[in-house]
């Protein structure tokens, strides 16, 4: 069943042998990301499902992880650490058959983790170092698509007999500053309000309405994730708890929980 739901950032200076000094400058979200650690392990999650925007993205494919063992690095930014996680195979396998049952296209792959699996999973798993991992990513289907996917995964987890976790791992906006990755946007502040307000004050409709050119001018990675997550918690009397939310190298980091 559905145990808990949580939203995470995964910048890769999060690592601490990555971020180095500049872990100081987000200790907020090093805080945050540490409370869910201990919420993972004080609910005795039995698997996590990750929902990346870094793993197989398709344009008309909702991607699903079924490799025996998940494992990935963290070489391309130039460390060594390396994680690996045994995959819930049959929860996974189980998400595509629901899927397939209702029209909701879904590819299975066989990857490596990508970073924006790890470095949430990073902490998340520092208590629960054997739990089982479901390794997800979206797609470039609407919005409605991918809020019906987490529907489905949902039903899943309530059909299985064991503590699972939904993570929505995403950045919020990537032009906060005039030297963010993307390039300073002034709609990229307006993008991260709108999302937390939303949540808040669960307006869903307000995030699944969004304005096309607010998201592209953002330069976001984070949206489906959450929309996904959110999708999953359709049926549920939820309450949404910001953690965190810092953005000093140009990119909104939001941490928040699903209280319910």
């Amino acid at each position: 069943m559905l145990s808990f739901a949580a939203i995470c950032p995964h910048p890769p200076l999060l690592i601490p042998s990555i971020g180095g000094r500049d872990l100081a400058e987000i200790k907020d979200t090093v805080n945050a990301m540490n409370l869910l650690s201990d919420e993972i392990a004080n609910r005795k999650i039995d698997t996590i499902v990750i929902i990346s925007p870094h793993g197989s993205v398709f344009m008309d494919l909702m991607s699903v992880n079924t490799s025996e063992k998940l494992i990935g690095d963290f070489i391309d930014f130039g460390d060594e650490t390396k994680m690996e996680f045994q995959n819930d195979v049959d929860f996974a396998a189980y998400i595509k058959d629901i899927a397939d049952s209702n029209n909701i296209p879904v590819q299975t792959v066989n990857d490596s983790l990508d970073h924006g699996a790890m470095v949430p999973l990073y902490y998340l798993t520092q208590k629960m170092p054997n739990v089982r991992v479901v390794h997800i990513s979206f797609s470039y289907l609407d919005y409605g698509k991918h809020f019906s996917f987490g529907e489905i995964i949902y039903e899943a987890a309530q059909n299985m007999d064991k503590n699972v976790a939904i993570i929505a791992s995403g950045d919020l906006s990537h032009r906060l500053t005039a030297d963010a990755p993307a390039g300073y946007s002034v709609r990229g502040k307006e993008f991260d309000k709108h999302i937390i307000s939303s949540l808040n004050k669960n307006e869903v409709e307000k995030i699944l309405d969004m304005d096309s050119r607010l998201v592209e001018d953002a330069g976001e990675c984070g949206l489906r994730s959450i929309i996904i997550l959110l999708g999953a918690l359709s049926n549920v009397d939820y309450r949404f708890e910001k953690l965190s939310y810092e953005g000093p190298f140009g990119v909104g980091y939001l941490v928040g929980k699903f209280e319910f």
